[in-house]
């Protein structure tokens, strides 16, 4: 690894990072360009970040691509979306296998056409055996209605006699989010400056460490990256414990 990363303490890494990605298009406006444009750099942006990610030992990376509000953009904006994400999967596929990344999307994908939605089903199969890290795009996702899905599923269950209402706690709810097969992050990055959490894994980060940078996504590098690594590897995460009890159990 490059003198990039030696200040790093590889034990100290977080498990799973998540990123609300950010500043595409006040990238591109300061520039002049469209809108557009900012997007296909933010994708380059993503790309040298999800390859740093498995350089570094990341078990899991999670990429706030596009969410339900986004919908209500412009039509050719959303459509130039839609377009970039098929081409970059079906691009992207050889290096996942190579790097041993196994894809997986979260979100409600039904509202997406069906040719993506065909790219992202033959991404997963092709990938699902992969094991060195896993990478999710948040696509169409939307915090609050993952948490109302989940919750119709279980109140399905209970009303079929799958599972008892006494039974349904934390853990059991956890199984029914988009997540259920992946850690919580322990690292929450947002770039552009905003304090926002968009509607984006609001059950997930109840205890995630939150990382703000100014820095618009498409700027946004391995020595950003590195910045909030260091970041988050000098905070005491305490989980609700006092700190005399964390030395107590160390």
């Amino acid at each position: 690894m490059s003198s990039l990363t030696d200040k790093l303490v590889k034990e100290r890494l977080p498990q799973h990072i998540a990123i609300i990605m950010d500043g595409n298009g006040r990238w591109a406006e300061k520039r002049f360009l469209g809108r557009i444009n900012g997007h296909r750099r933010g994708i380059e942006a993503a790309r040298d970040t999800v390859e740093f990610c498995r350089e570094l030992g990341i078990g899991y990376l999670t990429l706030y691509t596009f969410s339900k509000e986004n919908w209500s953009r412009p039509a050719v904006e959303v459509n130039a979306l839609m377009e970039m994400l098929e081409q970059h999967l079906k691009s992207e596929l050889p290096k996942m296998m190579k790097n041993n990344i196994r894809f997986k999307a979260i979100g409600n994908q039904k509202e997406l056409s069906d040719n993506v939605q065909k790219t992202i089903e033959d991404t997963e199969e092709k990938t699902r055996n992969n094991d060195g890290m896993v990478l999710s795009l948040a696509l169409s996702y939307g915090g609050r209605s993952e948490i109302v899905e989940a919750a119709k599923k279980i109140a399905l269950e209970v009303k079929q006699g799958n599972i008892d209402l006494d039974d349904v706690d934390e853990v059991a709810f956890a199984r029914h989010l988009y997540t259920a097969d992946i850690p919580d992050p322990d690292l929450l990055i947002r770039t552009s400056g905003e304090f926002r959490i968009s509607n984006f894994l609001l059950w997930q980060v109840a205890y995630t460490e939150i990382y703000v940078t100014d820095v618009l996504w498409p700027d946004f590098n391995r020595q950003h990256l590195v910045d909030a690594l260091l970041d988050f590897q000098n905070r005491e995460r305490r989980f609700g414990l006092t700190r005399e009890q964390l030395r107590v159990g160390s």
